[in-house]
């Protein structure tokens, strides 16, 4: 066999060795496309996975050992849910371009923080550096589906704009828990004084209108914004907006409704007393 024919072979075995890790990948990431499964099909997993080890011979891992395992990372997981407020529902990726120096992918993340939705898409571009992977992300499309609201909005354009994945998930964190911390408090006094609370926009809006039933034309409205700039930072606003007939302006209920002094609260006490204090006096005038 002349050197030619050998050199041939050669760059034909180079070549379908290339082809099969190319093909070896390209399977690698569609069983990766999908990483969300049901409860009913991690059990059915956990059972199927039980039955074909049966039997195995000593030093495998049992299926009690399995399951503990699993139950272990269930637990951390749930602990990572809890502490940070994110679940995630899906998630896919696919190779869009594979060498020796560059990978680059696409992702798609949907999920919750806790009651706010939304869904995120992003090219992640992975390179080696010496020892170390350097990665960029690009591309970024955010959609928030549970809220409207306008500063929201801006935050998103400015974060996609930057491709600042990080800055989106610390600050929608924060947002979300103000969010829910607003929606808990106005359910915490509705509850408690169902005679004088009432949310014309339900738990998901930002008003809370306090009345005496036995004061007519009197009432107070409390708007609680949660401001979220371009930056990311998140700010509590709130707001007193009183409507007082003049039979009832007497010493005690004008000094405790008006604007000014409902800051003062707010400053001295925070928001939960502040509302507490407005209430008591409220429920009190006669």
């Amino acid at each position: 066999m002349d050197e030619s024919t050998f050199q041939a072979y050669e760059d034909e075995i180079q070549a379908l060795e290339e082809e099969i890790r190319q093909l070896t990948e390209e399977y690698k990431d569609i069983r990766q496309e999908s990483t969300f499964f049901s409860d009913e099909e991690i059990l059915k997993a956990i059972k199927s996975l039980e039955e074909e080890t049966q039997g195995e011979t000593k030093g495998h891992a049992s299926p009690s050992d399995l399951k503990a395992e699993l139950e272990s990372l269930e637990r951390d997981l749930s602990f990572l849910t809890a502490f940070t407020g994110f679940h995630f529902t899906s998630h896919s990726k696919k190779t869009l371009e594979r060498t020796k120096t560059r990978t680059v992918q696409k992702h798609r993340l949907s999920g919750k923080c806790h009651s706010l939705s939304f869904q995120v898409e992003f090219q992640l571009l992975e390179m080696p550096n010496n020892e170390k992977v350097s990665a960029v992300v690009s591309d970024l499309s955010i959609i928030m589906e549970s809220t409207e609201d306008l500063n929201v909005s801006k935050f998103v354009s400015s974060t996609e704009e930057r491709g600042d994945l990080l800055a989106f998930f610390r600050s929608i964190s924060a947002y979300a828990e103000w969010y829910e911390h607003r929606k808990r408090t106005f359910l915490h006094f509705k509850a408690k004084y169902p005679d004088i609370v009432t949310l014309p926009e339900g738990l998901l809006g930002d008003i809370i209108i306090l009345r005496n039933p036995k004061v007519a034309g009197f009432e107070l409205m409390i708007v609680w914004k949660i401001h979220l700039d371009e930056e990311g930072i998140t700010t509590p606003v709130l707001d007193l907006l009183p409507k007082v007939p003049e039979q009832v302006l007497e010493q005690r209920m004008a000094t405790v409704s008006t604007p000014r002094c409902f800051r003062s609260l707010l400053r001295l006490f925070g928001i939960e007393v502040a509302i507490e204090n407005l209430i008591r006096v409220l429920g009190s005038h006669k």
